[in-house]
């Protein structure tokens, strides 16, 4: 990934999806107005910031976007498979954990703190979709149903797709218990081993490792993962483990031009 400074606000580029007439971004932490624990681009409405902040974080996102709160695309966040097909701005009047467009002029936008941000970019087609995958989502493949859509709904080669993962919580960081051990392996029955590592009396999840294999699964070749964990950098990102659930939330973006 690639760090880039505007205004004040720090946010990253994969380089895979780099291309003309798109633009996409994963913003930090950095570069708003949000007091602590919420310090400061702050974009989560519903974690106790006053809403005046967030309103002021979102607008200078969007300063460094290049587009306007009437062309958003956000739905409600609720860890499933879900796939929202958008063709016109949508104010999280759907629930979902990944919405997909052919249509320039909006832009693609979900929160986080630990789950994985999963950007699409079929350059060929001209479509672009987003992901949320928190541990249900990626287990319930997610990154797989957005590859399915695309190419159901814009004809998207899955051999030609660009997909990045973003900035989340790593396995360094992502203990977990029995009861998610056994979904693990329900899910992965020729690869756990691959996504669980043990690690002395602990088990810890992959989530990078787990979305990469759906992708790869389901034809995707071009893949970039960010490497950044959100655990290990509570100062840049927020992590709702490394912070106890009291913090904020960051944004992901991606709109056609």
């Amino acid at each position: 990934m690639i760090g880039l400074t505007a205004e004040n606000i720090e946010y990253y580029q994969f380089k895979a999806l780099q291309g003309p007439g798109m633009f996409h971004g994963v913003f930090s932490r950095k570069g708003g107005v949000s007091p602590q624990p919420w310090g400061s681009l702050n974009l989560g409405g519903t974690v106790g910031d006053d809403p005046e902040n967030v309103s002021e974080n979102l607008d200078r996102l969007l300063s460094v976007s290049g587009f306007k709160r009437e062309q958003l695309v956000q739905v409600r966040q609720v860890h499933s498979s879900k796939v929202v097909i958008a063709e016109e701005p949508v104010d999280a009047e759907s629930e979902g954990d990944a919405i997909a467009t052919d249509r320039s002029g909006l832009l693609l936008l979900m929160r986080f703190a630990d789950c994985v941000p999963v950007l699409f970019f079929d350059q060929e087609n001209r479509a672009i979709a987003i992901a949320h995958a928190g541990w249900k989502g990626t287990l319930e493949g997610v990154v797989s149903e957005v590859v399915r859509k695309m190419g159901e709904n814009y004809g998207t080669d899955p051999s030609v797709l660009r997909v990045g993962i973003g900035p989340s919580i790593g396995p360094d960081h992502y203990q977990i218990g029995a009861d998610v051990i056994q979904l693990v392996k329900e899910s992965f029955p020729a690869d756990y081993e691959r996504v669980l590592i043990e690690d002395q009396d602990e088990v810890k999840l992959d989530l990078w490792k787990a979305n990469w294999i759906h992708l790869k699964n389901a034809g995707v070749q071009q893949i970039e993962i960010s490497g950044i964990c959100t655990g290990c950098d509570p100062n840049l990102w927020y992590s709702h483990r490394a912070e106890r659930g009291r913090t904020g939330r960051f944004a992901a973006v991606i709109g056609l031009l």
